[in-house]
């Protein structure tokens, strides 16, 4: 059913004759319902010419300068043998009597408002290059959401049409408001949802992490924008990542500033017809990150966290990180990847555990409260072409990584969800962790030595920014807890230490003082000098719950 009635025709009449294609005319008129924008261009171009088809023959063509005119179609007929000199967007009729155009295949004008947008674009043929591109992609997902980017310049034409129409309705005592246009992008969607839809056999959905995006460019009418540059430059500031000032977002905020007198004596309203359609500048396929998340044991003192580069020189040659990553990768056949932890140890630390010493009672998951041996990590992967993975693979896939090396193993290996890698990070200070550390004194000790060591319960020791991790943390003098100690001695000078201490404790300070940077410490306890020899992270305790992941 065609959608205009009478009292739209004297505007579509305005802008029929004046380049507008059938769409943006409905556009204009305020069809606000999917199914007219559905039909094939061809189709509501034939519609559109009978319903503005005067009687006898006569088809009525407004255009501003100069003002109404009917003309007749014999006039136009006898235009065909007298072309204009250039011929350039000039109106023809053909022998059936639909209204032809040099410059389209449809024998239409370039549309003066959507620059093709609405007339090439929205067909099946388009819509199917599109969607072969996607299948070529090699990305894997079960629905998609669609994006499309247009020249701002759209933006200025359709103002110009906009003024163009609302003059004409003033002068009917009617009004026409910006909101009551259909936005271009509406009725792009309500026409090619339903086409990718079905030609990629899955459904559109704005909640999609898969999207598929097109770029439509004009360099014809690239110019359309600068006179706003001109009157209003404080809208066209340069931004970083902007190849040019002229944003959609900067060309609507001048357009809200701009009085019409000054837009109609620097833009024409209505808008020329251009000689060609837009380009499409690029499609591109793009999936959101996904994220993995799990624990990791070390078990080398020559292996950082993550890749040891001091002046562009690699210092060793690999990285809990990398060896953990290197595999999600190349099974997620992602782009590339940001890893992060509940903290981190120093390259010659331990970070071990043993879930055979816990209780059942306190074998938690990831992230929840947990005293699972290991230390939380997750990744992100970005750009991931392959997303949906079963338990069974993901358990594989932890098998993998622990086979590749044995300076590391992985446990609780699991997709989370973005907001779980969050939770990882919260309350940092209120975790805790359990240490063992191998402990040199310079004088002879004796058991007795240290037993007291043993009754010290919540020691508060300030601790200065130390002077090894100054060059890149600032100075700061923090407050920590160390809240139990025990002590296993093993000879005169050496004797092991477990310590139980508020996360973000530098053990290795506590231990020797960093030249008194941390007070109270082991030496000074004990009235001796003090260093540390070996140290390893045995756990590490959420004391809050931050999520509900189950183990694998």
């Amino acid at each position: 059913m065609f959608p205009l009635t009478e009292e739209n025709k004297h505007v579509a009449q305005l802008l029929f004759g004046t380049g507008t294609c059938p769409r943006c005319i409905f556009r204009f008129c305020g069809v606000d319902f999917h199914a007219p924008y559905k039909h094939s261009y061809e189709e509501l171009l034939n519609d559109i010419q009978k319903f503005l088809k005067a009687e006898k023959d006569e088809l009525i063509l407004e255009v501003p300068n100069p003002p109404l005119k009917k003309i007749r179609l014999q006039e136009l007929e006898d235009g065909i043998d007298n072309p204009s000199q250039n011929g350039e967007n000039k109106i023809s009729v053909i022998e059936d009597g639909s209204i032809a155009s040099p410059n389209s295949n449809l024998n239409v004008n370039v549309c003066n408002v959507c620059l093709g947008i609405l007339q090439e674009f929205c067909e099946k043929e388009f819509i199917k290059k599109v969607c072969q591109k996607v299948e070529a992609s090699g990305f894997e997902f079960t629905n998609l959401v669609f994006s499309v980017s247009f020249p701002p310049q759209l933006s200025v034409r359709e103002h110009a049409a906009w003024l163009l129409v609302k003059q004409e309705m003033g002068k009917q005592s009617l009004s026409l408001g910006r909101n009551d246009i259909v936005q271009l992008k509406e009725a792009y969607k309500w026409i090619t949802y339903p086409l990718f839809s079905e030609e990629l056999g899955v459904p559109i959905d704005g909640k999609s992490l898969f999207e598929v995006s097109v770029v439509f460019a004009h360099p014809e009418t690239v110019g359309d924008c600068h006179f706003l540059g001109k009157i209003l430059p404080d809208c066209f500031k340069p931004a970083k990542n902007k190849q040019s000032v002229f944003t959609r977002m900067a060309v609507m905020k001048a357009l809200n500033k701009i009085k019409e007198e000054d837009f109609r004596k620097q833009f024409p309203c209505p808008p020329n017809s251009p000689k060609a359609v837009c380009t499409v500048l690029e499609i591109e396929c793009a999936h959101g990150a996904v994220f993995v998340a799990g624990r990791y044991n070390k078990y080398s003192r020559n292996l950082p966290q993550t890749p040891w580069i001091i002046d562009g020189e690699r210092k060793l040659e690999s990285s809990v990180e990398e060896l953990i990553s290197d595999h999600l990768l190349t099974v997620f056949k992602a782009e590339s990847f940001n890893f992060s932890s509940s903290g981190r140890e120093d390259v010659d630390v331990r970070t071990l555990g043993n879930a055979q010493m816990l209780t059942p009672s306190t074998r938690f998951c990831f992230m929840t409260g947990c005293v699972l041996p290991g230390r939380p990590f997750a990744i992100e992967l970005v750009n991931p072409h392959r997303v949906h993975f079963t338990s069974q693979e993901i358990k594989e896939l932890q098998q993998k990584i622990n086979k590749s090396s044995n300076k590391i193993q992985v446990r609780d290996l699991q997709l989370v969800s973005r907001e779980a890698i969050g939770h990882m990070k919260e309350g940092e200070e209120e975790k805790t962790k359990t240490y063992s550390a191998l402990i040199w004194t310079n004088k002879v000790i004796q058991k007795k030595d240290i037993e007291f060591l043993n009754d010290i319960k919540d020691l508060k020791i300030d601790q200065k920014t130390p002077l090894r991790v100054l060059h890149r943390r600032p100075l700061a003098l923090r407050t920590r807890v160390i809240h139990s100690m025990e002590t296993h001695y093993v000879d005169e000078h050496h004797f092991r230490l477990y310590l139980k201490t508020q996360a973000g404790t530098y053990i290795k300070e506590f231990v020797h003082g960093d030249f008194g940077r941390t007070r109270p410490n082991i030496g000074s306890l004990m009235n001796v000098t003090a260093d540390i020899l070996e140290l390893d992270v045995e756990v590490v305790i959420c004391t809050t719950e931050v999520g509900s992941l189950k183990c694998i």
